[in-house]
């Protein structure tokens, strides 16, 4: 359930209540895509750096260890050992991102696996049957990302066919919640805005599946290339058409200055592999903007990363330390910096809700938008 607490302008400050506990939105979500943070991050180490959402990857996980395994397992959360919300998205992006290992009909999508080429098929119902056997919190739909840019008339036809497996899946999370051997029995079921950047097919696509009373609605289909400001456009065009007493996820953004502008738009959850993909290869978050530990610059600073900050890396190692072990190779580097990196985001969002209560996240947005997403 989404408890609204307060607006400024069109940026919101809610409670989204699960049967796994309440989130705290505007919230980020961080992406566990095998059921771990790549750089070597347990539940327990994202409970320290103050996550709120596990996100776990559906095709992943299907193809490696198996749902199978995972649901004898008891289910995602027995697994991990997380005890908090789990989002699990549906595969759908991968119809998007294995363009070269795919086959798009009506009745679903054939894969053939990137880890042994064996052909997989997946549809709505073999979707919600997956993410069901996963005890994930939250079910993503089945939906089709269309690359951008896309012929107008075939945006248009995904959008209809996006929308017909969305009935389908709704029809299958129903009957599967309803199972005696269902590990989640509340587990709900977020639909997906479509549309590539054509306002016209994103609002009617909004529309439609507004009038479907799901528990929450994303966008997809943004952030895989275009530029921001069509993002931004985007998400103002179909704002108005979305619910207001229901939680709204932007997938796959961002930067702190995109979820800033974002969250300006009305949008309350994120998720993104920025901050810890960026993390491994040394490129770390800050209040004063983006740093490089790999520069020579930080070969004798014995300050830390960000000297506001108190994540468990600030507390206690210099920059020059951290720099050294990535010049040593030594995992430790990698997972120093996705512990940093992720405590940014999270504090980042918790300061944004701070600001909104305060009523002072105009102020915020304009101080920190392009602050955050300049590199030092």
């Amino acid at each position: 359930m989404y408890e609204l607490i307060k607006q400024e302008g069109t940026a919101r400050r809610a409670a989204f209540h699960t049967v796994h506990g309440t989130v705290q939105t505007p919230a980020f979500q961080n992406v566990a895509t095998c059921g771990a943070i790549k750089g070597a991050l347990s539940a327990n180490d994202l409970k320290e750096i103050g996550c709120q959402v596990m996100l776990c990857n559906t095709y992943h996980l299907h193809v490696r260890p198996g749902d199978d395994l995972v649901y004898d397992m008891g289910g995602l959360h027995r697994f991990t050992r997380w005890d908090g919300p789990i989002l699990t998205d549906s595969g759908g992006f991968q119809v998007f991102s294995l363009a070269g290992l795919r086959k798009i009909k009506e009745e679903g999508v054939t894969f053939h696996s990137h880890v042994d080429g064996r052909k997989i098929f997946m549809g709505p119902e073999e979707s919600m049957r997956i993410q069901s056997h996963l005890g994930s919190t939250i079910a993503m739909a089945f939906d089709e990302c269309v690359e951008n840019p896309a012929p107008y008339q075939y945006a248009k036809d995904s959008c209809a066919r996006t929308y017909r497996w969305l009935v389908r899946c709704k029809n299958e999370m129903h009957r599967l919640n309803n199972l005696e051997t269902t590990i989640n029995p509340h587990q709900m079921l977020f639909g997906i805005n479509q549309g590539c950047t054509f306002d016209d097919l994103r609002i009617e696509h909004m529309k439609q599946i507004a009038d479907l009373d799901l528990d929450g609605y994303a966008i997809g289909g943004l952030a895989v290339g275009e530029p921001k400001e069509e993002m931004y456009r985007v998400i103002s065009a179909i704002e108005p058409y979305m619910p207001k007493n229901k939680i709204r996820y932007l997938m796959g953004v961002g930067t702190p200055g995109n979820i800033i502008e974002s969250v300006y738009r009305g949008v309350d959850l994120f998720d993104c592999v920025m901050p810890s993909r960026n993390a491994r290869h040394g490129h770390l978050f800050t209040w004063n903007g983006i740093i490089n530990i790999n520069n020579q610059k930080y070969e004798r600073d014995d300050t830390p990363i960000d000297p506001v900050c108190q994540c468990p890396t600030c507390r206690s190692f210099s920059k020059a330390y951290i720099r050294h072990l990535f010049k040593a190779k030594e995992m430790l580097a990698m997972r120093l910096c996705v512990m940093h990196n992720l405590w940014f985001y999270n504090h980042l969002m918790e300061e944004i809700r701070l600001a909104l209560d305060e009523d002072l996240f105009t102020q915020f947005h304009n101080k920190y938008v392009d602050l955050l997403d300049t590199r030092i």
